[in-house]
């Protein structure tokens, strides 16, 4: 269990994180979301002991950061923004040099590098200088010295940032299995990441939580939640048709493509179909959309600058 207990963080007179309560359990994926400069990667940097509260508590599987640091990193695995190495070193030496430091010696350490090393795909690239590697295998180097020791909390700050999307996917898989028996905590601005990956959202703004649930939770509270979207294959006054409909809103999004809102939240799918087949709409794709979960996020931060304001 991760314990976050009135954390705050202040810079001199800016409060960059503000009186943030939160708890996170095994199995757990959580996506840490918020804008540029809302306090997500300093937020990491207490958790995870790189930088000292100004007041509030971190608690590791019960082992506070601050009165027990040892024993509380010794759970931690984690891949800063950035994810800085030795460049002369190569993947190999680096990742052997890592596992020294966390006190693995002989077969142990050459098995715990090969594994990580196989686990990440750096197998082409073990030998170079990490200073000639592209982004996204820094970055791969970075995942790796983190779960190098089986953690049993996973801090990871922007961890697909530079992958292509076939890294991406594999990422994303690798972090999944990971989460069957840790903690995992993803600060990301990739809004994706947290429905492709993560059980659990919370945003932050200006260094506190605006919204906190689960993917599904969270685009419940879009506009677009249960809103239909239609296309059709031929030009057809589909305004006209909708007109008597005093609970909907209709969305001309290019063309033949429309999305129809409800005003109340409520399922409007089987009204609009019935509709659809009454009057032989010329429909290429109908469905129903979950919400966007970008949507939400712009929603709720805005809100929360304009309490600021």
């Amino acid at each position: 269990m991760v314990e976050i207990k009135n954390l705050t963080k202040k810079f001199d007179q800016f409060i960059a994180v503000n009186d943030l309560s939160f708890s996170v359990g095994e199995g757990e994926v959580l996506g840490f979301l918020g804008p540029n400069g809302a306090g997500k990667s300093t937020t990491m940097k207490v958790i995870t002991g790189f930088l000292s509260p100004s007041s509030g508590s971190i608690l590791i599987d019960g082992n506070d950061v601050s009165i027990n640091p040892i024993a509380a990193k010794a759970l931690i695995g984690y891949l800063p923004e950035g994810a800085p190495c030795y460049g002369d070193m190569t993947p190999l030496e680096f990742l052997k040099f890592i596992a020294e430091i966390r006190g693995f010696q002989g077969q142990e350490c050459i098995d715990r590098v090969q594994h990580v090393i196989r686990e990440v795909e750096l197998q082409k690239v073990c030998m170079q200088s990490i200073e000639t590697l592209s982004k996204g295998f820094k970055r791969r180097v970075g995942l790796a010295q983190a779960i190098l020791h089986d953690p049993k909390v996973l801090i990871l700050d922007e961890p697909t940032d530079g992958l292509d999307p076939n890294q991406k996917h594999h990422v994303r898989e690798l972090i999944k299995s990971l989460a069957k028996d840790k903690i995992v905590i993803i600060s990301t601005h990739i809004l994706e990441e947290v429905s492709a990956v993560c059980s659990r959202a919370i945003i932050i703004d200006a260094g506190k939580i605006v919204a906190d649930g689960t993917p599904e939770e969270l685009e419940s509270k879009s506009q677009y939640h249960n809103a239909v979207n239609v296309q059709l294959s031929a030009e057809y006054d589909l305004p006209k048709d909708l007109s008597a409909l005093a609970n909907i809103n209709l969305q001309n999004d290019s063309g033949n493509n429309y999305t129809i809102t409800s005003k109340n939240g409520q399922s409007i799918f089987a009204e609009i179909s019935e509709i659809a087949q009454q009057k032989k709409w010329p429909i290429s794709e109908l469905y129903v959309k979950r919400g966007q979960l970008e949507d939400v996020f712009r929603s709720v931060t805005q809100k929360a600058r304009e309490g600021i304001e």
